[in-house]
């Protein structure tokens, strides 16, 4: 058994079933953050390759703090990168001739949608499946940092210094987005008849 930093090193299974742990509620968080589910899936694929390549030799205590800083430097990754394509592809469309073929598939679209089951009668299934599209619809429309910062304190369980370190900000800035973040949501919630 090797050993670093004190702590023994992680096998490949120990690292497949962390991966496989975080895996949906890091989706999630993706499409909370890009409102894409393919371009989601790709981020939280981008920053599983990313752990597993540079940090499997880490202590597994690390991962989690590691898996969330890669994740959230990916999605900024990829805000940066749209913002540029969508400086580019008008400029490149007008040289292209356009085509109005439709390429998507209904089965492909139909097979994304969520099938979750909560138990119990149809009528308080619907109920809570409707709390939830509320309640996540809210958290996507939150702004970026505030959306981050709830996501990574309250849904990841992070403490406030953990979360400043992977945002890259004060610890009083976490409080201050999360605070704005409750504040906006417990607001929306209840102008749709969602009590906490």
């Amino acid at each position: 058994m090797s050993i670093s930093n004190g702590y023994p090193l992680a096998t490949q299974q120990e690292l497949s079933t962390f991966l496989a742990g975080v895996e949906r509620r890091a989706f999630k968080q993706a499409v909370f953050a890009v409102r894409n589910d393919h371009a989601a899936l790709d981020i939280v694929q981008d920053a599983m390759i990313k752990l597993t390549v540079k940090y499997a030799e880490k202590p597994r205590e690390e991962w989690p703090m590691l898996f969330q800083t890669i994740l959230q430097n990916t999605i900024r990754d990829y805000h940066r990168r749209q913002k540029i394509r969508s400086f580019w592809t008008p400029l490149f469309s007008s040289f292209t001739p356009s085509h109005e073929e439709n390429e998507s598939d209904l089965l492909e679209t139909l097979a994304g949608e969520d099938g979750t089951n909560f138990g119990g009668n149809p009528s308080d299934q619907l109920e809570k499946s409707q709390q939830v599209a509320l309640i996540e619809e809210a958290v996507a429309n939150l702004p970026a940092r505030q959306r981050e910062a709830f996501l990574l304190r309250y849904w990841e369980e992070m403490d406030v210094a953990e979360t400043a370190a992977i945002m890259g900000c004060s610890e009083g800035s976490v409080k201050t987005h999360c605070f704005r973040a409750t504040e906006t949501l417990a607001a929306v919630l209840k102008k749709k008849g969602v009590e906490p």
